[in-house]
């Protein structure tokens, strides 16, 4: 049994806040529109 580990598995992961924070906002302002255009509708719907 080897224990030996490649370099690429002892790199720190480096936080990029700032490009994960831009990636939420461009996939959650179209996702929270798609949920309220499908609320309104369903409430159009049975109401």
């Amino acid at each position: 049994m080897s224990n030996a580990r490649t370099p690429e598995a002892q790199t720190p992961v480096k936080k990029s806040t700032g490009r994960l924070t831009l990636a939420w906002v461009l996939v959650g302002i179209p996702l929270a529109f798609g949920i309220f255009q499908t609320l309104t509708q369903v409430a159009a719907l049975f109401g």
